[in-house]
């Protein structure tokens, strides 16, 4: 073993857990983005937690938050919640914030 293999093999394991916890942040994000929604549209404990587990899964239907976004819009502008899309956006901020914060301490 050289010098270079160890440091390339550290740098392979720091990649695997930067992205593993880039996923873990997203996830408890749209699990607390879930929950703020929620809220707005009165649902019960039960019907939260349903919900806040579709948001997470909405994630996986492509690249990017904007599939987040759609779902959000969607479901609230069904509930008859008044909104605005930049309100939406600045709860996922405060979402991704809250988040990390999280998972961090819980390290």
């Amino acid at each position: 073993m050289t010098t270079f293999d160890d440091r390339e093999r550290a740098f392979e394991a720091k990649f695997a857990l930067d992205g593993e916890m880039a996923f873990r942040i997203v996830a408890r994000r749209n699990k607390l983005l879930g929950h703020w929604a929620a809220e707005r549209m009165r649902l019960t404990p039960a019907e939260t937690d349903s919900y806040a587990t579709a948001v997470v899964q909405a994630e996986f239907e492509e690249h990017g938050d904007e599939d987040v976004i759609r779902k959000l819009v969607s479901d609230l502008t069904a509930a008859n919640v008044t909104f605005d899309e930049a309100e939406v956006r600045v709860a996922m901020k405060d979402a991704g914030v809250e988040a990390r914060r999280q998972l961090l301490e819980s390290m």
